[in-house]
């Protein structure tokens, strides 16, 4: 590596022999930021305060482990090798499919159980699962981790990004794309979305349907570029088959629902 580019150090302090991880501190704040807004929403749309906090409890530590679980199997021939790594997740390697499954189960349990609708649930929650996963993608930035193929430093120059950013990119001698960059800010933009959405009042369950689908198109294009990919096949990507069936899946459902009468009731709801 160039020795006059320093990466950033991704410790970003010691609690004795404990080392704080900006990974894990950035993930942290970026659930604390989706913690405060759905609980505010949720009051707002008539749920007891506690809603999400009693949600959350359960739902975040099923996600993680469902995040790195999934990660984990994919790359089991790596992890059969090495089983001590398999919890140490402040190095990286959790999906977001994986925590997105363990969050969905984990909101239908818990809607049954306090006979809520799932989907007022879900789509309050939707602007800030997102908003969490733009935060949560500067953890990777840290690690270097989840870029692109190499490109030239003068392409990243190009894209006038600041050169903090160029930096963190020279990774063992060559530049990559800052795909970690180009996700967070698709999540960005689908966070400014999902809250234009809710004023426009759609069905319930929309708002969270159109989160899925907006995200999903997203990591498909996203995924294509990455070098770090889950593979299916040799040649397939889990994240963008994935990607595919979500975005039809969802489509569907939003048909179905209207055609149906499932959907009969709009987001602005109180009941």
């Amino acid at each position: 590596m160039n020795s006059t580019i320093q990466p950033l150090n991704p410790i970003a302090f010691h609690l004795g022999p404990l080392e704080v991880h900006w990974y894990g501190i950035i993930i942290g704040c970026g659930i604390a930021l989706g913690l405060y807004l759905v609980i505010r929403e949720g009051e707002r749309r008539g749920l007891p305060k506690d809603t999400y906090a009693d949600l959350l409890i359960w739902a975040i530590p099923i996600s993680i482990i469902c995040a790195r679980a999934y990660y984990v199997l994919f790359e089991w021939g790596y992890y059969a090798k090495h089983p001590n790594e398999i919890v140490q997740i402040w190095h990286g390697g959790i999906a977001i499919h994986g925590a997105l499954i363990g969050a969905i189960a984990t909101t239908l349990i818990y809607s049954r159980i306090k006979n809520v609708s799932f989907w007022k649930l879900a789509d309050i929650a939707a602007p800030s699962i997102i908003i969490g996963q733009a935060i949560g993608r500067w953890g990777n930035f840290m690690n270097q981790e989840a870029h692109g193929g190499e490109v030239s430093r003068h392409f990243l120059e190009s894209l006038h990004l600041p050169q903090f950013i160029i930096n963190q990119m020279y990774i063992d001698g060559h530049y990559y794309h800052p795909t970690f960059l180009y996700e967070s800010i698709w999540d960005f933009l689908g966070f400014i979305l999902l809250m234009s959405l809710r004023r426009v009042n759609l069905m319930r369950g929309e708002v969270f349907l159109s989160y899925v689908i907006w995200y999903s198109i997203g990591r498909f294009f996203v995924e294509g570029m990455r070098t770090d990919s889950l593979m299916l096949t040799n040649t397939l990507r889990m994240a963008q088959v994935i990607s595919i069936v979500l975005v039809a899946v969802c489509l569907i459902l939003w048909v179905v629902r209207r055609k149906t009468g499932m959907a009969h009731k709009r987001y602005l709801a109180k009941d």
